[in-house]
């Protein structure tokens, strides 16, 4: 059910009700989110959803992320995980996309710029 983009029935992308052990992983930000109380369609694409539609979807989206208490924490939960589809904490796949990609490549430069913890002969 995970792999399918049309299916807002994803537990961690809209927290229901019912603590699930999804739920659990994803940690206690998800009592506090405010997408609990919006329609999951507005998060989760439907099949063959027109541009136009798209964008305004994950624009109207990103307005209940913009208020939400525990936006970051979704946000870094998505990255983690990482969620494949959908508009969490304020950001959509392929935004997602775009900053695990400018993290890997930091993460790369650190470590090309890290010392080697050799000691450098006096000479």
């Amino acid at each position: 059910m995970l792999d399918m983009p049309h299916q807002p029935l994803q537990v961690a992308a809209v927290p229901s009700q019912r603590t699930s052990a999804r739920e659990d992983q994803a940690g206690p930000w998800h009592s506090e989110a405010v997408c609990r109380r919006d329609e999951a369609g507005l998060f989760f694409a439907p099949s063959k959803e027109p541009t136009a539609a798209r964008l305004a979807r994950e624009e109207a989206a990103k307005q209940v992320c913009a208020r939400c208490p525990v936006m970051v924490e979704c946000r870094e939960h998505a990255l983690i995980q990482p969620e494949p589809y959908g508009v969490w904490g304020g950001l959509t796949a392929a935004e997602r996309r775009v900053v695990l990609t400018r993290r890997r490549r930091r993460d790369m430069e650190l470590k090309a710029a890290a010392p080697t913890g050799r000691i450098a002969a006096a000479g």
